[in-house]
């Protein structure tokens, strides 16, 4: 293959991950009921409710059965446990990767969060969060990774602030079905939390629709065709929960006992209820056929199921102006206003930094407090983003050398992070300790070890996420943005210092904001209006 179309592939490649980190996110999004659920007489009433079982999923894309996924609920006398498993072969650019991840909730009788332990495995980088509740006023928790045989490394530990009691993803189906009988119109709200993003946010659900499914609940051997078939099914009474347009969270069927009967999530992903045998066995029996499957075409891959047709044929290099119609999906809430952008109605523009942006209107030597103030946010550490780590800190001085200059110093971390780190698909959530252990990853991982260093620096740097041209679609991606005399759009996976026009901005901040792009596949579509 030629350098530069190879070179296009491969960004191709480290662009559809991103797709996967905001999917793997959604999955768990929180939600909570409008009614008062702070009661703790109300919530006991709800968990006496709960019946203990299990529940079994077959995870299909376009039809092709691409994994398997269980919930189970078991009540003891000191509480409630539920443990949630999702396991699958996900087409990413022509290549199937397997991963998986379980979560192990562990709740009072009381529905009160006591603990949970979610961990994400995969071949590239596996995760593990686990945490526990003080009270209604704080979660506690410890991310930890590179596993390397019987040796881990803790990454990372925090103390969250919430306000009352907060609920994890399972309890989603449940909140919904045990509170009152569900109904056509009534909606859901209250303060959430990821475990994923550790952050805290409020979600708004709607019941959408009432249908009737018909479910298989028994399986019987078909010698014949050498896998399970259907024994026995039952109908079964559900509700469409959705949220609300501007937000992102569970959408999917759930019935009266609050378990769920189907879910969809992005990429053509989705989960419906089966009998056991049909749900595990059919898969590990054919899940060989399934991965050559996915790895023999286009037509499932996230990277081309979340691609946005671009309506015009962009240079991709060093473009400078970008102006284009964003149709098709709610821009409520998103971040498209602001330095390099600005936005009028539906359409965007895009103008790459001129030289005058990039000269700074102070120096590593003159910040005083009223600086450090205005730029709290964008100078701290936070989750996974472990900017006063002694390892980060070292690192980010020896780069800088004797510079001064924060454009100067920037551009020097840009190109090493570039520099140093290989180009490769990475399942995970980023974890910029990790990604400066095993110097590899995509987007996601430059953006996250880029933001420690600069952050580490004392200049203010923060994450956008949006969309970037690639060869004639517009793709996920992420990228730095550095304060310089106005935020600058910096991107260390190219290797561009400012990015190109071609970057259009969704969101700023970490996990907890970069899942509301889901809201936008299958809905947005963009024609190009003018590019040079």
């Amino acid at each position: 293959m030629h350098p530069v179309l190879a070179l296009r592939e491969r960004k191709r490649a480290l662009i559809a991950v991103g797709i996967l980190a905001a999917w793997g996110a959604g999955l768990f999004a929180l939600a909570r009921r409008e009614f008062s659920v702070s009661a703790p007489q109300r919530l006991a009433e709800m968990a006496q409710r709960i019946a203990p079982g299990s529940t079994f999923f077959v995870v299909e894309q376009s039809g092709q059965q691409i994994g398997f996924a269980s919930n189970t609920i078991d009540t003891t006398g000191a509480g409630i446990d539920v443990v949630d498993y999702f396991v699958a072969d996900v087409p990413i650019a022509g290549v199937g990767h397997r991963a998986s991840a379980r979560s192990v909730v562990k709740l009072s009788r009381a529905l009160a969060l006591r603990t949970f332990d979610v961990q994400v495995e995969s071949a590239d980088a596996p995760m593990r969060l686990g945490g526990r509740a003080e009270g209604d006023s704080a979660i506690v928790f410890a991310a930890t990774g590179a596993m390397l045989g019987a040796r881990t490394e803790t990454s990372d530990s925090q103390r969250v602030a919430v306000q009352g009691p907060v609920y994890l993803p399972t309890l989603v189906p449940l909140l919904v079905a045990l509170g009152e009988t569900p109904k056509v119109g009534r909606s859901y709200a209250l303060p959430t939390f990821n475990p994923t993003t550790m952050s805290s946010a409020t979600m708004r659900l709607n019941i959408r629709a009432e249908s009737v499914f018909t479910v298989v609940d028994s399986a019987r051997f078909d010698e014949a065709r050498g896998e399970w078939v259907s024994a026995l099914t039952d109908t079964v009474r559900a509700w469409r929960v959705e949220p609300e347009a501007a937000q992102g969270g569970f959408t999917g069927w759930v019935d009266a006992q609050g378990r769920v009967v189907q879910s969809t999530q992005p990429g053509g992903i989705t989960l419906r209820r089966m009998a056991y045998e049909m749900a595990f066995e059919n898969w590990r029996i054919g899940r060989d056929r399934a991965a050559a499957t996915a790895t023999g075409g286009r037509k499932n891959d996230i990277l081309e199921r979340t691609a946005i047709a671009a309506g015009a044929l962009l240079g991709r290099t060093k473009l400078m102006h970008l102006r284009a119609e964003l149709n098709g999906a709610e821009l409520r809430g998103f971040d498209l206003d602001g330095g390099r952008q600005s936005l009028a109605g539906r359409t965007v523009t895009i103008t790459r930094e001129d030289a005058r942006t990039l000269v700074p209107g102070w120096s590593l030597l003159q910040r005083d407090s009223a600086f450090r103030t205005r730029f709290r946010a964008e100078l701290s550490p936070e989750p996974l983003l472990q900017s006063n780590e002694l390892r980060i800190v070292q690192l980010a001085v020896r780069i800088a050398g004797n510079d001064r200059d924060p454009r100067v110093i920037a551009e020097k971390i840009n190109t090493w992070v570039h520099d140093s780190l290989r180009k490769e698909i990475v399942f995970s959530i980023p974890n910029a300790l990790e990604v400066l252990r095993t110097r590899r990853g995509d987007c996601n991982e430059h953006t996250q070890l880029f933001t420690a260093l600069t952050r580490a620096l004392g200049i203010p740097t923060r994450i956008a996420t949006g969309l970037a041209y690639v060869n004639g679609k517009f793709y996920y991606h992420a990228w730095p943005e550095v304060w310089l005399s106005d935020w600058v759009a910096v991107d260390p996976t190219f290797g561009q210092f400012p990015a190109d026009a071609a970057h259009v901005r969704f969101v700023v901040g970490g996990l907890n904001r970069q899942v509301e792009l889901l809201r936008l596949i299958g809905n947005l579509r963009i024609r190009v209006t003018d590019a040079r």
